[in-house]
């Protein structure tokens, strides 16, 4: 019982913590934007290596007569969000 009071508790500590926030700086959304893009990469390239190591795996196993296992399609090179341009007043 203890446990879930301190659980309940601490919950909305740090639901009143999160809510009393800021907003972000505009620079500070730039960099928060690069980085989800730069993450987002990273998973694309993470899957296509992922992608060719399965299939690396499956022509040592593969019998002949068999279709050969689909092809890995790399990712683009990585390009930065364009920021968005101030609008005018």
């Amino acid at each position: 019982m203890k446990k879930i009071i301190a659980f309940t508790l601490c919950s909305f500590v740090s639901a009143a913590a999160f809510a009393a926030l800021p907003p972000l700086t505009p620079e500070a959304q730039e960099a928060k934007t690069l980085a989800d893009a730069k993450t987002a990469y990273a998973g694309r390239v993470g899957a296509f290596q992922l992608c060719q190591s399965i299939n690396k795996v499956a022509d040592q196993y593969r019998v002949s007569g068999t279709p050969a296992p689909a092809a890995c399609v790399a990712p683009p090179p990585f390009v930065a969000p364009v920021a968005a341009a101030a609008p005018a007043k």
